[in-house]
């Protein structure tokens, strides 16, 4: 079924997913989506414009995702930045200029040189909590595992990572009761990233160190050199992508093991299992509920007139568990092949930092399950999660002291 407006009972499937409800469990609300209304364009429903578009089944959210010239990215991230998040806010043919310079930087052969490093890193993090027998996994290790390594790889003070994840939360899940107290504390921040790039920026024109901020910095695009206004709205995109959805992801996933011991365990007896667990729990557990875009040119999709001007939200997480594209999509299946899952997105604006984020993923929950195979959520915690980007407020885990061989 497709619809021009909401229901009008007084329980609307769209309106309960932007609650902390919703993100606790969001698989039955999905399904939900697409039972009842796989593709809505209803008013007073978009970031901009009067109307706006929803859709929820894979095939739909695909074409959208493959098609910028009609679901436009451009420009619709409006989260406290000063300059359009590069490349993120570009469509093609301008985008894939950027996407020249971004790729190679992020490329699986470049990437695989880091994981000797990550892996000491990670031990180094398990290190700091495994005695204990208790963690909280969200601030001891979702949350410094990347977040560390990420500053790392820019050229980053690790000092400053306590204010940079202050300017995270204030951006994508500000402490606000209004739309508009969260959007005042997001101009704040978002001014306050530019100011920090502004030096940081001058620090590396001046002495360059061969880290990606550095390269950002001397590189070009197109055969010149990045603008001033480009390499701030880069740089404000590398930062929240690098410190947030790795950590949301990680959160997710060990959550669910936590409830699924014969999974977790399944990990355990043969970690050659872990690369599809990746891609089947990025899947199952979509952190990155949506994506917006802008209508651009008038398209129907599902039986419903789609104007230019709508706004428009992917529903990613409900396209991962539609059941006309994934046998038993709302269970995991380790062994899953050929995973088109849409967690990284899709299209021309698939995730700049996918391959980065994959390892990440592969090392974490490798080093973590050879070294602590053994754990449960503390007794009597109660897991939530933030609506839009799923990441854990807290995550308490109990195991064996030291942890078991």
């Amino acid at each position: 079924m497709a619809y021009e407006h909401p229901n009008t009972t007084g329980d609307d499937p769209l309106a309960s997913m932007f609650t902390e409800t919703f993100a606790d469990d969001p698989i039955p609300g999905y399904q939900r989506l697409q039972a009842e209304c796989p593709v809505v364009r209803s008013p007073n429903a978009g970031m901009f414009g009067e109307f706006g578009v929803t859709l929820t089944r894979y095939e739909d959210v695909r074409w959208a995702l493959k098609h910028p010239e009609v679901f436009s990215s451009k420009d619709v991230v409006q989260i406290g930045n000063d300059f359009p998040l590069i490349p993120l806010s570009v469509d093609p043919p301008e985008h894939a200029h950027y996407r020249r310079f971004f790729d190679p930087q992020f490329s699986p052969r470049k990437m695989a040189e880091l994981e000797p490093e990550m892996r000491k890193l990670t031990n180094e993090v398990i290190d700091s909590f495994i005695d204990r027998g208790e963690c909280n996994f969200h601030e001891e290790y979702a949350t410094p595992l990347p977040s560390t390594f990420f500053l790392a790889l820019m050229g980053l003070p690790q000092a400053d990572l306590p204010q940079f994840l202050r300017w995270r939360d204030d951006t994508i899940r500000p402490d606000a009761s209004t739309m508009e107290e969260a959007q005042v504390i997001r101009e704040r921040a978002g001014q306050a990233i530019t100011a920090y790039f502004e030096q940081a920026i001058a620090d590396r024109r001046a002495n360059p160190d061969g880290r990606l901020l550095s390269m950002v910095v001397h590189g070009e695009v197109n055969g010149r050199p990045f603008t001033h206004a480009e390499l701030l709205g880069a740089c404000h995109l590398l930062l929240l992508g690098g410190l947030d959805t790795v950590t949301a992801t990680l959160d997710c996933m060990i959550t669910y093991l936590a409830r699924h011991p014969e999974r977790r365990r399944a990990l355990c007896d043969d970690f050659s299992l872990v690369p599809n667990a990746v891609e089947e729990l990025l899947r199952h557990q979509t952190p990155v509920m949506m994506v917006p875009r802008k209508v651009v040119q008038d398209v129907e999709i599902g039986g419903v007139q789609c104007k230019a001007g709508d706004s428009a939200t992917l529903i990613i997480g409900a396209a991962n568990v539609d059941p006309a594209e994934f046998d038993a999509a709302d269970d995991v299946v380790l062994e899953r092949d050929h995973n088109r899952h849409f967690a990284f997105g899709g299209g021309p604006h698939r995730c700049l930092g996918s391959h980065l984020a994959r390892l990440e993923l592969r090392v974490a929950l490798e080093e973590f399950h050879k070294r602590i195979p053994e754990y449960d959520l503390a007794p009597g915690a109660e897991i939530h999660f933030s609506p839009g980007i799923r990441q854990a407020h807290v995550l308490p885990l109990v195991f064996p002291p030291g942890g078991t061989a």
